[in-house]
């Protein structure tokens, strides 16, 4: 199933997410994001779109994972948070 959702961070910039996933066992299967907030290292955004791969999307997994693959990459975001990621990618099913 594909979605998108358009979804403004709290104290933050606006996201855009691409997700197309698997409707039984509610898994990632490709997921693009995009926005007006900043991350660094530059080829952060694609990590963190290839490791979300598989992932099941539940609110306090992504969070949880969102948080380490920050961590294993030392990424640094302006404007985003994984909170406000997993809610932009929540909102995709609704």
């Amino acid at each position: 199933m594909q979605a998108k959702s358009i979804y403004k961070v709290p104290d933050g910039k606006l996201l855009k997410i691409f997700l197309d996933y698997n409707e039984k066992n509610k898994k990632i299967n490709t997921i693009k994001i995009t926005g007006d907030f900043f991350a660094y290292p530059e080829e952060a955004i694609e990590k963190l779109e290839n490791e979300l791969k598989d992932s099941v999307i539940s609110k306090d997994l992504l969070i949880k994972k969102i948080s380490l693959i920050i961590e294993k990459y030392e990424i640094e975001f302006i404007g985003l948070n994984p909170e406000g990621l997993s809610e932009g990618i929540l909102r995709c099913l609704n």
